[in-house]
């Protein structure tokens, strides 16, 4: 999403291949009309033995065929590719059709898909120096996270007209990823009270997850948010988060004090888990394990007392790659 506008600024034209299902086609449909958005079959990839896996593979295997028809038809010149189950069958595509790839890995350690997707890759860019240690070397390179320039670009006057809220009163802004956490929704519910006594809260439930039964004064929700995201960074004060690694570094990047409550190793392969401690090192973030999501006012209220200590930290963080120097990053890793 950061790097289409900067491509089609530059005359190129951009295509997107997706799920048929899932929350990337309305975004991307919705938000960049001219990109074409095609849907390919694509199946799970797991570490574990599972009667799916043989079903799994017949997808993964028309995935391939899919983008095959797909690639073969448009002739891209590079494939860039973020990862994620359906990415997995338009690399291999791509290297049958001898198209240059070019992967992005946001977590510290290379997700199953991307450690598939490497071995047709031609390189691997990652948003953690870190990762560096667990791929060769040669075919990798450190660039940051890349983040997309209007979310800099928030309003504050907007972003009151949006919530109602008080100017001169805190606001926290708590969101559980792209499909919602019902872990972080239930546990700011049952805190709603005492912390509307000392702040104003933006709630980004997941769809389906608001609660209309809550009219408190100082709340509002949102199943999901798209152009009114920026806006309502800029009235932010707190940022409550599963520790995406996208999300994190829209966090550092707006300098916004962060307490993460980072998916548990029964959801997840622990990705979300490493991001944290490292950001929490860094001094960007706090940290709360979900199973002491109890103390969530607690961990709040200790977030905001240290909030100056935070920025400034954030403040030494190196700067990123921008939509503009990574493509050209790109192009010259394909000549």
């Amino acid at each position: 999403m950061a790097l289409i506008p900067e491509a089609e600024a530059r005359n190129f034209e951009t295509i997107y291949i997706g799920s048929k299902q899932g929350i990337e086609r309305e975004m991307m449909t919705s938000q960049f009309p001219h990109t074409q958005y095609y849907a390919i079959s694509s199946g799970k990839l797991r570490r574990y033995l599972s009667a799916e896996n043989a079903k799994d593979l017949i997808r993964v295997q028309k995935g391939v065929l899919d983008a095959l028809v797909i690639l073969r038809r448009e002739k891209p010149d590079v494939v860039f590719s973020k990862g994620g189950f359906v990415s997995v069958p338009v690399v291999i595509a791509a290297k049958i059709l001898n198209i240059r790839t070019i992967i992005h890995e946001s977590d510290v350690t290379p997700g199953l898909a991307n450690k598939i997707a490497l071995k047709f890759a031609t390189k691997l860019y990652t948003t953690f120096q870190e990762t560096l240690r667990y791929v060769p070397a040669a075919k990798a390179d450190y660039i940051g996270s890349i983040i997309r320039p209007d979310l800099l670009t928030g309003e504050e006057a907007e972003g009151y007209k949006l919530t109602g809220f008080n100017r001169e009163r805190k606001v926290i802004l708590v969101m559980g990823g792209s499909l919602g956490s019902k872990l972080i929704n239930d546990a700011v519910r049952k805190n709603l009270k005492r912390l509307l006594r000392d702040y104003q809260i933006i709630h980004i439930t997941g769809k389906g997850l608001t609660d209309t039964s809550l009219n408190e004064e100082g709340y509002q929700q949102f199943e999901f948010v798209k152009e009114e995201l920026p806006h309502l960074y800029a009235i932010t004060d707190l940022i409550v988060s599963r520790a995406g690694a996208n999300a994190i570094f829209e966090f550092l990047a707006l300098k916004k004090p962060m307490l993460l409550i980072p998916l548990g190793l029964d959801q997840s392969r622990g990705d979300q888990i490493d991001n944290a401690k490292l950001f929490q090192q860094a001094g960007y973030a706090a940290v709360l394990d979900e199973s002491h999501i109890e103390a969530l006012p607690e961990k709040i209220e200790a977030l905001d007392a240290s909030q100056s200590d935070y920025i400034t930290a954030m403040s030494r963080a190196g700067v990123s790659y921008t939509a503009a120097t990574l493509l050209d990053k790109i192009l010259q890793d394909i000549s």
